[in-house]
């Protein structure tokens, strides 16, 4: 546990924090969460008990948390949880809810009226969901996530080679496949009633953390509930602050975070394809002495010549630019990868400037 600082506010890291979540968020600083990722109650709307064929009582969820008196009093809520978490989110941070068939719209047009930008809507399809007891509507064997921006124009974080090499080196789809949490991960009372009824399976959320945050980041979970956010927040090397009303839920919850280590650095790295590494200018190739002024470029076959100048433009001839424009010059094209036409000559052979451009990022860092 910490407490941090921004602009002279006091910042609980990695805290949970007992209290009504909409009260509590007025405490925190403005824009110093990254990301967030809430599961509101869901406004179920249960009248009556469930009960299975053979009478047994299904184990749903009644509690007075998930009661509202109308749709207009849940939009309301939903309004003002979501206006709180907006104004703690950092300009590049996002926001995850999750919901049923019974809030989830709700709650996307409002984040809508808000000003956040809906990136995706995510299915989480569940390979064990409750049967459909009554026999009267399809089994509900999945839940909806949204995923938003800030805005439509707004930076975020999206770690999309993580989510490919997660996938088997193909792009990460928008629909989850995920047991519901079963099994040792879910927490139960000495009786074994569920501590929570609505406890989120572990893998869900290290696949959200690991999509659209970095190390290091905070991540705010205004509903913590048993704690799942936390946990992979605290495993995957992220700061967290959780917000959860019910004590018993917030004991529950610490107890589990006493148990979970820390990944090391090492295994924290993931990852990045071209898009997420520093961008480097072939002028600074120059700067940093890994290429000379002078110094002649070949095409790969060796048919076309330009000439490194002071500057980092390249002259062929009478044209000059830089290495993408005079890689297209030479070729008669529209567009040209410098990086990967142009090369030059090392130990007697040809090689690609691209490999200067990573010793590049190597002396950068270093120097860094």
């Amino acid at each position: 546990m910490g407490v941090g600082e921004v602009g002279g506010a006091k910042l609980p890291l990695d805290r949970i924090i007992v209290g009504d979540c909409i009260e509590e968020l007025k405490l925190l600083p403005e824009q110093c969460v990254d990301l967030v990722f809430a599961d509101p109650p869901y406004n179920l709307q249960l009248n009556n008990e469930l009960y299975r064929p053979d009478n047994s009582r299904v184990d749903a969820v009644d509690d007075d948390w998930d009661k509202f008196g109308s749709f207009a009093a849940y939009d309301t809520f939903t309004q003002d949880w979501l206006s709180a978490c907006r104004r703690v989110l950092k300009p590049s941070g996002c926001l995850w809810v999750i919901g049923s068939y019974h809030n989830i719209f709700r709650v996307g047009a409002i984040l809508q009226d808000l000003g956040f930008w809906v990136l995706n809507d995510v299915v989480w399809r569940k390979t064990n969901p409750m049967p459909n007891f009554r026999g009267r509507r399809f089994t509900n064997a999945h839940e909806t996530m949204i995923w938003a921006s800030m805005g439509p124009k707004a930076r975020y974080t999206f770690n999309y080679e993580a989510m490919k090499a997660l996938n088997e080196d193909l792009q990460m789809r928008s629909d989850w496949l995920f047991p519901i949490c079963s099994g040792a991960e879910r927490l139960r009372e000495e009786c074994g009633r569920k501590t929570h009824p609505t406890q989120k399976p572990e893998a869900l959320l290290h696949r959200i953390l690991l999509a659209s945050s970095q190390e290091g980041d905070l991540v705010l979970d205004p509903f913590l509930g048993s704690g799942t956010t936390a946990v992979a927040a605290k495993r995957l090397g992220r700061s967290f602050v959780g917000i959860e009303r019910d004590t018993g839920y917030a004991e529950a919850a610490r107890a589990r975070l006493e148990a979970v280590a820390s990944l090391d650095k090492d295994s924290l790295q993931i990852a990045k394809g071209k898009r997420g590494e520093p961008r480097i200018p072939f002028g600074a190739l120059v700067e940093l002495g890994l290429i000379s002024p002078g110094t002649v470029l070949y095409d790969p076959a060796a048919r076309h010549e330009a000439k490194v100048r002071a500057d980092g433009s390249i002259a062929c001839g009478s044209a000059q630019g830089s290495i993408h424009k005079i890689g297209a010059h030479v070729q008669g094209a529209l567009a040209c990868n410098g990086w990967t036409f142009w090369h030059y000559e090392a130990e007697g052979t040809l090689k690609p400037i691209d490999a200067l451009r990573e010793a590049a990022r190597l002396k950068l860092v270093l120097q860094g």
